[in-house]
């Protein structure tokens, strides 16, 4: 890393809001408001498409909530510089490497350890976001010292790879549901596929989220002025729209999310890139720091954890909990069973939050 500047304490309120907002968006589907919002709605021409938009595209197409995993990946990235530094003040980059692989160990088990409570027995898969977290963490601590173009070849690199390896494959249909590359590493891996289509090998290509992450960590902790910070976010965000979205219309490579093909990468992270130059720019250049903000940022100061209650005991005990209420008070007044469950999702959301918010004003954060 190179000119950064000598404050340790720098810390980004964008980028704060912009990990809570998204971890707000997850432990929202966890608390069941995603699939009671569109059962609700699903006869409503109007509201339907937007409830479709917090559901994952089937297969070719993008919808925002398939948006929601890659601004995870690449908001872990843009903090890993920040952290990074503060470590390296303090301790050895041995030291720092342990922590690293520490953390990804404990991602991988956090990950394949909730496969186990949805199926609620003890299976071998490798789906989870958190598995994949755990690889895409190495691969970008690994080349993070690097210059930036190198960085970036890095990346254009794995994803020429990730296109070769699905093309040598099925030559005829790369991109076929259950007969992919990814698919054929699943059965190899863990001697199944999913039925959703998801596969295991999307590390690969995700990792250039990540990779894009630290790089753009490595730039806002720049002595750049803020204009020299901004304007790349904007441009290489706008080009890698183009890019992905190009190659889908023109038939090279279709945006499929469920096997993060590399035109779904590229735009992607053009959104990421994009999405972190807007709150940059409104919240840390043009000083925005409303206390509502607030309320996003405090779930992203105990991210993991709430992730993983939320999932669990969160969504297994917290929903029927909230029913009590919600429809003991509601039901008798004549509200209808659909708007009674989007209440209550919304109830439990508030629950999640609320458990942040009480963690962050005593000083507790649970660090991975």
């Amino acid at each position: 890393m190179t000119n950064e500047t000598t404050n340790l304490s720098i810390r980004l309120f964008s980028l704060d809001v912009f990990r809570g907002l998204t971890m707000f968006l997850l432990i929202a589907e966890a608390a069941g408001f995603h699939g009671c919002f569109g059962a609700f709605t699903e006869n409503n021409a109007v509201l339907h498409p937007l409830a479709e938009q917090l559901h994952h595209h089937p297969w070719n197409g993008l919808r925002f909530w398939d948006l929601i995993q890659p601004f995870f990946m690449f908001i872990v990235g843009v903090a890993m510089p920040f952290s990074l530094r503060k470590r390296l003040a303090s301790g050895t980059r041995t030291a720092a490497t342990k922590h690293i692989l520490r953390r990804c160990f404990l991602l991988f088990s956090f990950g394949v350890l909730l496969h186990c409570v949805y199926s609620h027995a003890l299976v071998w898969e490798l789906w989870n976001v958190l598995v994949q977290l755990a690889f895409t963490i190495l691969i970008a601590y690994a080349i993070m010292n690097l210059p930036h173009r190198i960085q970036i070849l890095i990346c254009l690199g794995i994803l020429v790879l990730t296109e070769i390896l699905y093309r040598a494959y099925n030559p005829q249909d790369p991109y076929n549901q259950g007969q992919s590359f990814g698919s054929w590493v699943d059965m190899l891996v863990m001697g199944k596929i999913n039925g959703g289509g998801w596969v295991f090998i999307n590390f690969l290509p995700t990792a250039v989220h990540t990779v894009m992450g630290v790089i753009c960590g490595q730039l806002l902790l720049s002595n750049k002025s803020a204009k020299e910070k901004l304007n790349p976010l904007i441009m290489w965000g706008a080009a890698l729209l183009l890019l992905g979205y190009g190659m889908d219309l023109l038939g090279i490579t279709p945006i499929i999310k469920r096997i993060a093909t590399t035109s779904f990468t590229l735009a992607s992270g053009g959104w990421a890139l994009l999405a972190l130059a807007l709150f940059y720019w409104w919240i840390d250049i043009k000083d925005h720091k409303s206390n509502w903000l607030k309320i996003f940022s405090v779930v992203g100061t105990n991210s993991i954890f709430i992730y993983l209650f939320a999932e669990t005991v969160g969504s297994q005990w917290f929903r029927g909990f909230g029913l009590i209420f919600t429809e003991g008070l509601l039901a008798p007044i004549g509200l209808e069973e659909g708007l009674i469950s989007v209440i209550n999702s919304l109830f439990v959301l508030f629950m999640f939050w609320y458990i942040t918010y009480f963690l962050d004003q005593k000083k507790v954060y649970f660090k991975v």
